[in-house]
């Protein structure tokens, strides 16, 4: 492996070649990017060339070459235009977090101990520009995997690959606030700086938007699946029908008939034929030659569309065991509990209210939902209907943890 001696050699060499490097850059979707092209854009420089590839800034393969990951990775960190989801950064940034602490309440020359908190305050930079860079890919692929994955059974597969991913994040955000708030605790009560303050705020603060979109996310996946499934069921009863008209069993077996008379809807009239015809000696006029072009151009864009369309089902994706769940409405619940409370109050001015956090615990949803998403659901209640709600110092306890006693606002 090549190891550059300086920065200066390592600007120079980019430098030289950044024609040929902006080209593959741009083109590295491409599978393949030809070495006599390469050697064009340099000119018929193979001298150069070869540097290049002695340096391990592009790759050699056959008659093709590639860039290297490493300039690939710098390029597009840089440019933002990876659309990976990565989270096992924010994660080992996170470890690197403890240990950095471990070391300044351990240190105790004053030099060193600032030069570690210079170091934390980086990497809670790092972590907020990754979590927010993660977030708008998650979306991007999430939309992305809706829209244009042509196979039903990877469309599915992809958004609920995703939907892991979304957990992923969250946990990380959760761990990232706990860290903050409770496991370093001591380190932020001996490490007085106004800037690692600020950071903190401008992260905390980037950490609950990010928490919002990953509710988005959420309800978008969930909207997705719906609707691929019922689409699914559509194609089936399509199927089914078109199976009974080729057995010339329609009439006998089903009732299509009968709905097509009662309905009168836009949708089952049909198309009107056009009642025109263009003759040829207009055909061959200039005047014509704008509409031709337009109908061909939309002839094209028809063409195009329908390249795009996902395709057939396959009896794998009709029969596919796929899980769908209902979204749960936050803000319906939120107005159950307002308004549980207040009939309480009502009917005895003297009870005691209940917090947020125990009707949450004990409230009917309309699907099943377990202890870990009725906590989820608290924190995101919490989170966005902040104003609502009067937070006390007061605790509860549940299992091994606490939690807040949070009441509807006076």
């Amino acid at each position: 492996m090549y190891i550059f001696r300086s920065i200066h050699e390592i600007i120079n060499t980019v430098s030289a070649a950044r024609g040929l490097l902006t080209e593959m850059f741009e083109k590295r979707k491409i599978l393949s990017f030809r070495y006599s092209d390469a050697l064009a854009l340099l000119k018929d420089d193979e001298n150069r060339l070869k540097l290049l590839i002695e340096k391990e800034v592009i790759h050699q393969n056959g008659n093709f070459v590639e860039l290297d990951a490493r300039f690939m990775d710098f390029f597009e960190l840089l440019l933002e235009a990876n659309e990976e989801i990565n989270t096992a950064v924010i994660d080992e940034n996170i470890e690197y977090l403890h240990e950095l602490m471990d070391y300044y309440l351990k240190e105790r020359i004053p030099a060193r101990k600032a030069s570690y908190v210079r170091n934390i305050k980086i990497t809670f930079q790092k972590i907020a520009r990754t979590t927010i860079r993660n977030i708008m890919n998650l979306q991007t692929s999430i939309d992305n995997a809706f829209k244009h994955e042509p196979t039903y059974q990877i469309k599915i597969a992809k958004l609920e690959n995703l939907d892991k991913k979304r957990i992923n994040i969250q946990q990380l955000i959760d761990t990232t606030e706990n860290l903050i708030l409770h496991e370093e605790r001591l380190f932020f009560q001996q490490a007085t700086d106004e800037e690692l303050n600020r950071i903190l705020l401008e992260l905390r603060r980037e950490l609950q938007l990010s928490a919002h979109s990953l509710i988005r996310a959420q309800q978008d996946i969930i909207n997705y699946l719906n609707q691929i499934k019922s689409q699914i069921i559509l194609v089936e009863k399509i199927r089914r029908v078109k199976y009974l008209q080729d057995q010339f069993e329609l009439r006998a077996k089903s009732n299509l008939a009968e709905v097509l008379e009662r309905e009168h809807s836009v949708l089952l009239e049909g198309t009107t034929p056009t009642s025109f015809k263009l003759s040829l000696n207009f055909l061959n006029s200039d005047e014509a030659r704008p509409i031709i072009l337009k109908v061909i151009k939309n002839l094209q864009y028809r063409e195009t569309i329908r390249s795009n369309e996902a395709g057939a089902f396959s009896e794998e994706d009709l029969t596919s065991q796929a899980m769908y769940q209902e979204s749960i409405n936050l803000e319906e619940t939120v107005g159950d509990y307002i308004q549980a409370q207040t009939e309480a109050i009502w009917k005895d001015p003297t009870a005691e209210p209940e917090d947020l956090f125990s009707f949450l615990m004990r409230y009917s949803f309309r699907r099943e939902v377990n202890e870990e998403e009725r906590t989820t659901l608290f924190c995101q209640i919490v989170s966005l209907y902040e104003s609502q709600f009067r937070i006390t110092d007061e605790f509860g306890v549940y299992k091994n943890y606490e939690y807040a006693r949070i009441y509807p606002m006076q």
